[in-house]
């Protein structure tokens, strides 16, 4: 695991810490594409998240649908499988990591990012709609008659000798469907389960498993049905708990959004993110969680709306903007809220601090401008009276979830300090009295869905705020990981055919198992580099195909075929009603 740890994060470090070097610091490459690719496509089309987000809510609402057009699903269950893909952990679990990181100003950049999102988002799926291909003769197949997606607006937009970079896309985004869309969600509910019940990694991952495996081999119709139940239940559910707490703690609402906004640009940054250059650490883990929740400008959504029944691209256009929308700057503000006014975003809490195995325990190396460096476990580590020996640059401490952990006990009332050394090839502890311990206490930071558990649980009388949190994340995890097993599925059935797509869904359910037992940093850093790679091929063709989305849209607007469409619902009504 150490191995696979050092991997990680070399490659993390080669996706998001290359770019443009900026008062010292960097600026990564991946950050500025994606904020540079939303900023151009906002002025090219006219701000169309703002001009027609109205128009959007009402194609949502079915009233302009036809069931003559061609595709797998209606408007409204084509966004709730896109929903109930970017509606997930990145809301519980992503906001608390951004801010444990980045500090409260995070935020404000995950808001940057969703702006910007929704004209990115309007774009690739426009062009998902008007490149895709329907596979005549399939209607009802269980395996899908609808294929769409960056892979094919890149082959078919920019032309066939584009295609390599259609094929590395889809060889990516498969990748990234086992990491980002299933993985991380196994892993942060085996967290939350063994946190909160003691549950082990390993049964959670099997019972969560067989739910995905119950749901995907049935297809996108299932898929379709399952999660337009699955989205609004869980979201409802979530938001009603935090508008309470939000409710409750009014008076530090306003004060709250001046934290985000003083942070957003002279931040401190979050209790893992330490060291100079704060601003970019805040801005750079706000557009990492920020993409991570709303995925505008990954190219994973568009595959999802591709299948939606119309015949006119940029109606579904319409009803993508809204997920940046509703996802980020609603959904995941409200999680942002209830950590910072809560005051758990830098609170230290009594922990059980282990050695070995499951944890998420870290050796860092702080420098001169305290930076911190992963580095293997030392030989040893001093702790005298509870405290560790050494501090300061250069020297090595033991970390949990990433932020240094100041004070040692041997008992879980942390009454009793610990002199000794911990020794981590032993994966022990031994005083000076020569007595073992597997594990010690301290105040150590949280992160992840456990933060946000925190923070429902201070917010909420009894254990309200508590069972809303894991009742959440079970439900975000799954239907997350069922709409992302959709997005591979399609990207194995662009590069293999039609036999490669369940397959490809039986080795999804095993990465699923394999993300629940698997390090809770690993698996995120795993996640957030192929992120990091799958966008670039994705936002080169939205730049190459701005004009193509520009026409299209304006022609739409211009021709308002909507009311045509209006009409063709209503007789459609009219005839189920009589037939009833």
């Amino acid at each position: 695991m150490d191995v696979l740890e050092r991997i990680v994060s070399s490659l993390n470090t080669w996706v998001w810490n290359l770019g443009f070097p900026l008062r010292g610091e960097v600026i990564p490459y991946v950050v500025v594409a994606l904020l540079g690719t939303g900023v151009f496509l906002t002025l090219r089309l006219g701000f169309v998240q703002l001009r027609h987000l109205g128009h959007g809510f009402g194609v949502t609402s079915g009233k302009y649908d036809d069931p003559n057009e061609p595709g797998d699903v209606p408007h409204y269950q084509a966004l709730t499988t896109a929903l109930s893909a970017t509606v997930g952990i990145g809301n519980i679990a992503g906001v608390a990591i951004a801010i444990h990181w980045g500090g409260p100003g995070a935020l404000f950049w995950m808001w940057v990012t969703a702006f910007l999102g929704m004209a990115t988002k309007f774009t690739e799926v426009t062009l998902a709609q008007h490149y895709r291909v329907v596979e005549t003769g399939s209607s009802g197949s269980r395996l899908g008659s609808v294929s769409g997606g960056p892979m094919y607006y890149i082959e078919r937009g920019l032309g066939p000798a584009w295609k390599p970079l259609a094929i590395f896309f889809a060889l990516m985004l498969g990748f990234t469907a086992f990491l980002t869309g299933n993985a991380v969600q196994a892993n942060t509910v085996a967290d939350t389960m063994s946190t909160t019940f003691g549950v082990p990694a390993w049964v959670t991952g099997l019972i969560t498993s067989g739910v995905v495996a119950a749901v995907i081999l049935g297809g996108i119709g299932r898929i379709g049905r399952v999660t337009s139940v699955l989205a609004p239940l869980m979201a409802g559910i979530y938001v009603l708990g935090a508008l309470v707490i939000i409710a409750t703690h009014a008076d530090r609402i306003l004060p709250t959004f001046g934290l985000i906004f003083s942070q957003a640009f002279e931040p401190s940054a979050g209790v893992a993110g330490t060291g100079v250059g704060a601003f970019l650490v805040t801005m750079m883990w706000g557009v990492r969680r920020g993409l991570f929740s709303n995925e505008a400008g990954q190219g994973s959504a568009p595959i999802a709306h591709a299948a939606a029944k119309t015949d006119e691209p940029v109606s579904e256009g319409v009803v993508a903007l809204l997920e940046p929308f509703i996802d980020t700057i609603v959904i995941c503000t409200m999680t942002g809220l209830v950590i910072v006014s809560t005051g758990v975003w830098n609170e230290r809490i009594p922990t059980e601090l282990t050695f070995s195995g499951a944890g998420d325990y870290a050796y860092v190396q702080p420098d001169a401008q305290r930076r911190t460096t992963f580095v293997p476990p030392p030989s040893e580590l001093r702790i005298t009276g509870g405290v560790p020996a050494e501090t300061g640059a250069g020297v090595v401490r033991y970390t949990w979830h990433e932020a240094p952990v100041d004070s040692f006990f041997v008992d879980r009332e942390q009454r009793t300090p610990f002199t000794g050394r911990i020794v981590p090839a032993d994966g022990v502890a031994v005083a000076d009295d020569g007595t073992s311990y597997r594990s010690l206490f301290g105040p150590a930071a949280e992160s992840a869905g456990p933060l946000t558990m925190l923070a429902f649980s201070r917010g909420l009388p009894g254990e309200w705020g508590h069972l809303i949190v894991v009742v959440s994340i079970l439900l975000f995890a799954v239907s997350t990981a069922i709409s992302w097993s959709y997005y591979g599925d399609r990207c194995a059935n662009y590069l293999f055919g039609r036999r490669a797509i369940v397959p490809y869904k039986m080795v999804f359910v095993g990465m699923h198992f394999f993300g629940a037992v698997v390090a809770l940093n690993v698996v995120w850093t795993m996640g957030d580099v192929a992120l990091g790679i799958v966008i670039l091929p994705n936002l080169i063709a939205l730049i190459g195909l701005s004009g193509k989305a520009k026409e299209l849209k304006d022609s739409y607007f211009a021709r308002r075929p909507w009311v045509e469409n209006a009409e063709a619902h209503r007789q459609a009504m009219e005839s189920r009603h009589h037939k009833t």
